[in-house]
């Protein structure tokens, strides 16, 4: 396997990052606990021209700060108050842009990930982290992470899997994003 470098997220093709994202390994070590799981769902949000990203129009605040960074850290986010979403930073500074994890299938620490989820055996691995919440949950990561470089506690990393069969479609849950909402800029395989 090989981590990919930072300069790996630099690309100015969000919607091409967030495609070639599928099948690559999210890795997180906090505390000596290791877990990991391969993506199978993304979403490009596309900075200031996209009605569904959270710096549309050039809003920026203290919490959207990090996405005007340079790509390859973390942008973690509380949704509804309840839900950690984990997003990597892509583009050049000044260019927020992020991909949002939406599922993983996970590969390793499974009996953590089980607990971390309180999801027993009889749930197929396939089946554990399908939603972005489940992802950070399985994983670890919470809005506290938001700024990590992906080389560290949290880092992404290639094995050659390649996954057939790309699905594309418009986003999940953003109505208000008016026509932007019909873009086609979610992907995903299905891993059984």
């Amino acid at each position: 396997m090989t981590k990919l470098p930072l300069s790996w997220f630099e690309s100015t093709d969000v919607v091409e990052i967030a495609r070639a994202l599928l099948g690559k390994i999210i890795l997180t070590e906090f505390d000596g606990i290791r877990t990991s799981g391969r993506i199978s769902e993304t979403e490009a949000y596309a900075g200031e021209s996209d009605r569904a990203s959270h710096c549309y129009g050039g809003r920026r605040t203290a919490r959207t700060e990090i996405m005007y960074g340079p790509g390859g850290f973390a942008y973690v986010y509380l949704c509804y108050g309840i839900h950690h979403l984990f997003n990597v930073v892509t583009n050049k500074a000044e260019m927020p842009q992020v991909v949002l994890i939406r599922a993983i299938e996970p590969v390793e620490g499974i009996a953590i990930i089980r607990e971390r989820l309180g999801k027993g055996e009889h749930i197929p691995v396939h089946k554990l982290a399908g939603g972005p919440g489940l992802v950070t949950k399985a994983l670890g990561i919470r809005t506290a992470h938001t700024g990590l470089p992906l080389t560290e506690h949290i880092s992404i990393w290639d094995d050659g899997y390649k996954p057939h069969e790309i699905v594309v479609g418009p986003r999940i849950g953003i109505d208000y994003a008016k026509e932007d909402k019909d873009l086609p800029y979610r992907f995903l395989y299905n891993m059984k």
